[in-house]
């Protein structure tokens, strides 16, 4: 048997992190069972689907390197691939139903099922839900409806008795009392599109879908699944529901946490390659120790057996140790495409480079390679080098615990050993050993002598490493950014 697995989304909202670790899995498992990967959109939820969420679909998974093998744009043998393209095959299916004496039309009005369900409230009835007014309907009764030109919806008769029991790789046997289950759900509303739980059956169906990964909140709506199932005579998939995403709190995954949509990440400077391996770590382990998969390992590696069944942890400090790990892989001429859309947005560079940006780009990515978090980083870290720094104040360039008069005779005397000593060609780190010294002598911390120094060249107390600083910036502006710190300290000394 061909694995076959499918991603349906529904194009209401941006790729978030929960919906695409549900695709790598997907992905991974049909690559590593030499199956096909299906991509369905499930647009059916008009009031909320816009063509910004369907094209960031496919950006994300372009982005990612997640090909389908079948669905839109590429097309296949079971299409068309979007939801709102099969709205006759659901109705064909839906009216078979009817036909065999397994769903039923129902011409209750929103009025009638609003004052029901008012009415179990107010009695604290068991009973819950739809009252199956409709069900057994005489064929007189369904034509007076008929008449009135009332459309009906048609809805599916869940049995009354019993119980209904679905295996899932992970959790095992799961069983539901069919009386728990939705009271005769609504399979196609009277304006002729499906609800989900009809499209999703039929869909899966038709196109062989031998395995259903999805997130475990779809856990309830498995029973009704395996009804409707039953209900057309054909057998159920393979269902695997994965662990939720969750924040470090323990809570789902949300905006509370950072950023959830791919989208963000990738403005943000996150490579497609780090997301895609550390995604797949939220909740599945190849041995418990191994961290780092390129896209082709996971695509042979990939197995449910290796899926946890707790809820997997989404860390944004880890996901940044991956990406500048990802990042220091990467060769300087590598790197440098990548971070030039953050430099120009910034403004500090025009495409084409010219010489002289290209020089110092040349030489500044080696120094912000060893720093990146994420590629955005380049632009704070690189700032000094294209604005002049604005100081809030003497304070500013006060170590801890430094008051001002004291950060002014360091960094007097540091600019002096610092002046000479670049104007003779002195070596970097002899020059850093006599800075280190004045601390002793001035009886403050190391940091007391160095963090005037940075905040001055900079403008800020976190960059890159004092010296490359200086060798980027060139002499004349150090010099004369220090004389104006000193200016600033001075005018501060009583």
């Amino acid at each position: 048997m061909e694995v076959r697995v499918r991603y349906a989304p529904s194009p209401t909202g941006l790729q978030h992190i929960g919906g695409v670790r549900t695709a790598l899995f997907n992905y991974f498992f049909a690559r590593a069972n030499g199956g096909k990967f299906i991509l369905r959109v499930e647009d059916t939820d008009r009031d909320r689907y816009s063509d910004e969420s369907l094209q960031d679909l496919y950006d994300t998974l372009s982005w990612l390197g997640i090909a389908w093998d079948e669905g839109p744009v590429v097309g296949g043998p079971c299409g068309p691939y979007v939801q709102s393209e099969r709205f006759e095959l659901y109705r064909k299916y839906a009216e078979q139903l009817v036909a065999d004496g397994k769903a039923y039309y129902c011409f209750c009005s929103s009025e009638r099922l609003e004052q029901v369900r008012n009415e179990q409230q107010v009695s604290k009835s068991e009973q819950q839900g739809y009252d199956r007014h409709c069900r057994n309907l005489t064929d007189e009764q369904r034509a007076e409806y008929i008449k009135q030109g009332i459309r009906p919806v048609i809805r599916l008769k869940v049995p009354m008795e019993g119980k209904t029991t679905f295996h899932d790789v992970l959790m095992g046997d799961i069983t539901r009392r069919n009386r728990d289950v939705s009271p005769d759900p609504i399979l196609l509303k009277s304006d002729g599109f499906p609800t989900y739980h009809l499209a999703n059956v039929i869909d899966d169906h038709l196109m062989g879908i031998t395995h259903i990964m999805r997130a475990q909140e779809w856990i309830p709506s498995a029973p009704l699944h395996i009804l409707l199932y039953e209900a057309f005579g054909w057998d159920p998939p393979v269902y695997c529901h994965l662990p939720m995403v969750m924040g470090k709190d323990g809570q789902k995954l949300s905006k509370r946490h950072g950023s959830t949509s791919v989208r963000d990440f990738r403005e943000k400077g996150y490579l497609p390659e780090a997301l895609m391996n550390y995604v797949s770590l939220v909740g599945w382990s190849y041995d418990g120790q191994r961290e780092f998969f390129s896209k082709e390992e996971l695509e042979q590696v990939f197995c449910l057996e290796k899926i946890n069944k707790a809820p997997g942890i989404f860390d944004y400090k880890k996901l940044d140790w991956f990406n500048g790990q990802y990042i220091r892989q990467k060769s300087d001429a590598e790197l440098l495409p990548l971070l030039l859309p953050y430099l120009e947005k910034a403004g500090f560079v025009t495409l084409p480079l010219d010489d002289s940006h290209a020089q110092l780009l040349a030489t500044l990515v080696p120094v912000v390679k060893e720093r990146l978090k994420v590629l955005s980083d380049v632009v704070d870290l690189s700032r000094f080098l294209f604005e002049e720094p604005v100081y809030a104040g003497a304070q500013v360039f006060c170590g801890k615990g430094v008051d001002i008069p004291t950060t002014y005779k360091a960094l007097d005397q540091a600019y002096a050993l610092l002046r000479s000593g670049l104007e003779e060609g002195r070596e970097d780190t002899i020059l850093e050993t006599e800075i280190a010294d004045l601390a002793g002598l001035l009886e403050i911390k190391v940091n007391g002598v160095f963090m005037p120094i940075r905040v001055a060249i900079t403008g800020s107390s976190v960059s890159l490493p004092l010296f490359d600083s200086i060798h980027l910036l060139g002499q004349d502006k150090t010099f004369a950014r220090i004389e104006n710190a000193l200016a600033i300290l001075k005018s501060e000394v009583r």
